[in-house]
């Protein structure tokens, strides 16, 4: 475990869907599992705006109005968290903003952010839109998507899957993988594709893809000797497939609890590119999706 980590918090984004708190169940575990607090934060998107409204007298009552309904849904996902993880120790924050700001804002101060994914509200189209996107690629902490009809839960039994290329990327989420799957007790799947795009076409009809597959194996049996060393409570299997990666990762994700990918994604909170490896497992995996990059503290 991270020196210090379990001083910082597990964050989850709640904005009232059923997506979110389904967030809140698996976080609130989370925290459990990491001995950390959990912080449940609702961004309230409210701006003081200068265009002419209706009723201006009824402004600030609409406000309030909204604000109660916020606080309510934090409210909500404190029980809920509490239901699923009586021990767990939780705050709750509404805070004024926009949610990429507000949670990116949490982000720099936290071990690991949580975030459903579907939305309402600030959080419409969540997958598909900026704010998991933006908040996985710009990296302050590592950030899961909880995907799955029921987010995870009852595959606890499951292995966690890391994707693994040849990038240094692949290291910080080695770790996260190994230490997430040492914590749940189960099994790692490290799963490398490979693509032989080096190779001219006229040489693939007399290629040997089984020894080509078996030398992928053993760079990877040599690059993972480390790891088990420092792990040696994880069972690891190695999966090495001549496939495209996201294919292949979302293929394990039908018989994991948790599938774990690194990010491309650079910059701060806009115009952010997270990577088409992660972009695309976000979209399909069948469980809950970590991404991770190498933390930058400030």
């Amino acid at each position: 475990m991270e020196v210090g980590r379990a001083h910082r918090p597990v964050v989850v984004g709640v904005d009232g869907s059923g997506s979110a708190y389904r967030a809140v169940e698996w976080a609130a575990a989370e925290a459990v599992r990491r001995g950390a607090e959990l912080r449940l934060v609702r961004a309230f998107s409210w701006t003081t705006s200068k265009r002419p409204v209706r009723d201006g007298g009824r402004v600030a009552q609409y406000r309030d109005e909204l604000l109660k309904i916020a606080r309510g849904q934090v409210a909500r996902a404190a029980r809920i968290a509490a239901d699923v993880r009586p021990e767990v120790e939780a705050t709750t924050q509404v805070a004024i903003g926009a949610p990429i700001e507000v949670l990116g804002s949490e982000a720099r101060r936290a071990q690991l952010l949580v975030l459903g994914d579907r939305g309402l509200g600030g959080l419409t189209g969540l997958l598909l839109g900026s704010v998991a996107v933006g908040l996985a690629a710009h990296g302050a902490c590592p950030v899961v998507i909880v995907r799955g009809e029921r987010g995870g839960a009852g595959n606890e039994d499951r292995p966690v899957v890391v994707g693994i290329d040849d990038s240094s990327l692949s290291e910080a989420a080695m770790a996260f993988a190994f230490d997430a799957a040492a914590t749940r007790g189960v099994g790692l799947v490290v799963v490398h594709a490979w693509s032989p795009t080096a190779i001219d076409d006229a040489l693939a009809p007399v290629m040997d893809w089984d020894a080509a597959t078996a030398e992928e194996d053993a760079l990877l049996a040599e690059r993972l000797t480390g790891w088990e060393q420092k792990h040696p409570e994880v069972a690891v299997r190695r999966t090495v497939v001549r496939d495209g990666a996201v294919r292949a990762l979302v293929a394990a994700s039908r018989e994991a609890q948790l599938v774990v990918v690194g990010s491309r994604g650079r910059g701060n909170a806009t115009g952010l590119l997270l990577g088409s490896v992660s972009h695309g497992v976000l979209h399909a995996s069948h469980c809950p999706v970590a991404i991770v990059r190498p933390r930058t503290d400030s």
